[in-house]
């Protein structure tokens, strides 16, 4: 994971000075590479500790792996290496985090139904979380048409969950699907790729999967495998849940 991806990720730990500090890591990369922990606190008017407490909010081990990180992602920016599968599903392993998946998966659990929503090509992903909850104990559903999800949604309770799946997380239907959801007290989740996006923002509970978008001939080529790879990671700690 780069240190923007990071600095997403965990934003909810970061306070204002951390915030000012991220800022100029980002712009300054190749001279932060070379600035000694002294230094930087020193522009900042802080101490080294606070430094050394940002590097492990981002989870680094300290100020020095957030460097060699840095360095890391200035060399594979040089060299102009592109996305494949390989490092698609690495910085999806990096991404689910055991505690928030956890959350999610108590969620679901204690859900009286499961509807899940997808459009298009994330039909399939729809199906096959719903297999694996329902290989769980828990009543799920997923639609392949929009009038059977409003139908469903229409006739739920708050005691029931709204589960989306998008790429790009911005598809009309899933969010109106969302909003439908949020305006009757449901609870929704969303697993979108890593970035900020309008169900990711607008969603009680988020986990992602990285895969940036990717066309050819008019269609989304987008690497559909760290999709996959986060529905098994949830259900495995689903199937553990009690």
């Amino acid at each position: 994971m780069d240190f923007r991806d990071r600095t997403h990720k965990y934003e909810s730990k970061l306070n204002d000075t951390d915030d000012q500090i991220i800022d100029y890591i980002i712009e300054n990369k190749r001279q932060v590479v070379n600035t000694s922990i002294q230094e930087l606190s020193r522009r900042f008017y802080t101490v080294p500790n606070t430094i050394t407490r940002l590097s492990k909010k981002l989870g680094y081990d300290g100020f020095s792996q957030l460097k060699n990180s840095l360095k890391a992602e200035l060399e594979e920016e040089q060299l102009g290496s592109e996305s494949t599968i390989a490092s698609n599903i690495k910085r999806t392993f990096e991404l689910l985090d055991q505690e928030s998946l956890s959350v999610i998966a108590r969620k679901i659990r204690q859900a009286e139904h499961v509807f899940i929503c997808g459009v298009g090509d994330t039909l399939p992903f729809c199906e096959l979380l719903a297999t694996h909850l329902k290989i769980g104990g828990k009543n799920a559903e997923f639609f392949l048409h929009r009038h059977d999800a409003v139908y469903a949604l229409n006739h739920s309770t708050q005691k029931d969950l709204l589960f989306l799946i998008s790429m790009s997380g911005e598809t009309e239907q899933i969010l109106e699907m969302n909003e439908l959801a949020q305006s009757r007290g449901i609870t929704t989740i969303s697993l979108t790729h890593f970035n900020r996006n309008s169900l990711q923002a607008k969603a009680d509970y988020r986990f992602f999967f990285y895969s940036p978008r990717r066309m050819r001939e008019n269609y989304n080529t987008s690497d559909k495998t760290p999709v996959i790879l986060a529905i098994q990671v949830l259900s495995d700690i689903f199937w553990e849940t009690d």
